[in-house]
């Protein structure tokens, strides 16, 4: 069995290697392409600054585990499905039935390659692929000037003893300074008692933010008849708050980018502060579910080794599964946002795309394989 794990093993791995090649190259081609606009930028921060074609291709490169992440269970499935394939049409997997190697065996053979890829895609897409994302939106940042999210940036809450904040921060330099920083403060009545309006700001170490350039205006709502709006400019103003950078950036970041720790701490902090959290729930579920899809997918490949092929028809076999995988992965996306809009329970919604295939896995399984 040693052997008939190590020949299958290595035809898959190479396989989906080579898929994974392909499929790289075609989306490093369309993102380079997409910065080309952008060479030649000067930066805002420094004039000597310019973005060019190797400052594109490190951009390009660094958003690549990411992609690897993205793809690998796309790769697998098609990686598996022409090696099991192509063994059953040369009859080579013929012979290892007939060498012991029963329908069990190879579902427990080919679940056991699936776990080497669950691992592999969990390492990427926590540790590697965010760590190579911040690093290429700082790269990218150091040339626009900063990391925004929108037209609007990013809004984040915090409570305190006796008043809430409604926090937004336009934009995330490399350096970790904050722009176009806004500050709304309510009462536990929710009436509102302050706006703060600052150009930029730094957070500090001691649990505080420092902002220049603010313009502050205090709503004294006591009565009526003495109700009066002051109005105050401050060079510098020190607001004390427990928002770190990691959560702005976080907050600025594409949640599907994160960590899986980042993204429970960053729920944990939006459940404190009564925000719905339902989007950043879905993609954690999604973090977790996701690497399991890699089981499904061989699960989902083993059958097309029990079909008889004629021949030139293994093309056939393997384009199927080439739409299979595709349409694994738009479903992924889409109930994420369906599961969003119809406030579903995270877990499911994240967990629908694998238990479906999962499902149909296990049919083709048990009538191609047991049946026939």
């Amino acid at each position: 069995m040693k052997t008939i794990r190590r020949l299958i093993y290595g035809e898959i791995f190479v396989a989906v290697g080579f898929v994974l090649l392909a499929f790289l190259s075609l989306f490093f081609f369309f993102d380079f392409v997409e910065e080309l606009p952008a060479l030649g930028r000067v930066s805002p921060l420094d004039a000597n600054l310019v973005y060019e074609i190797r400052h594109a291709l490190l951009y390009v490169l660094l958003l690549m585990p990411s992609r690897v992440y993205e793809l690998m269970p796309i790769a697998v499935l098609i990686g598996s499905v022409f090696v099991l394939a192509r063994l059953a049409q040369g009859s080579e997997y013929t012979i290892l039935r007939t060498s012991g190697l029963g329908p069990w065996r190879a579902l427990r053979t080919l679940l056991g390659l699936g776990v080497i890829f669950v691992t592999l895609t969990f390492a990427i897409g926590d540790y590697v692929a965010p760590l190579a994302d911040k690093t290429a939106q700082l790269l990218k940042s150091t040339y626009q000037g900063r990391i925004s999210l929108g037209q609007t940036g990013a809004w984040l809450k915090e409570r305190q003893a006796y008043s809430n904040f409604s926090v937004n921060v336009g934009s995330l330099s490399p350096q970790g300074g904050l722009g176009e920083v806004r500050i709304f403060e309510f009462d536990n009545q929710g009436f509102l008692v302050s706006t703060l309006q600052a150009q930029t700001g730094q957070i500090e170490t001691d649990e505080s933010w420092t902002l220049q350039q603010v313009e502050r205006r205090e709503f004294d709502t006591a009565g009526l008849a003495s109700a009066r709006i002051t109005r105050s400019t401050l060079e510098t103003f020190r607001w004390p708050s427990s928002i770190s950078t990691e959560m702005v950036s976080v907050a600025l970041l594409k949640p599907e980018r994160m960590r899986t720790a980042d993204l429970f701490a960053y729920i944990r902090h939006l459940e404190a502060n009564n925000q719905t959290a339902q989007r950043y729930e879905i993609e954690f579920w999604r973090k977790v579910f996701y690497p399991l899809s890699c089981l499904v997918m061989v699960v989902l490949a083993l059958p097309f080794a029990y079909l008889h092929f004629r021949s030139g028809g293994i093309t056939g076999y393997v384009f199927g599964g080439v739409l299979i995988g595709i349409s694994f992965f738009l479903l992924n996306n889409v109930f994420g946002y369906i599961g969003n809009l119809n406030q579903w329970q995270p877990w499911l919604a994240a967990a629908s795309p694998s238990l479906i295939y999962s499902v149909f896995s296990l049919a083709a399984f048990g009538w191609l394989v047991l049946r026939r």
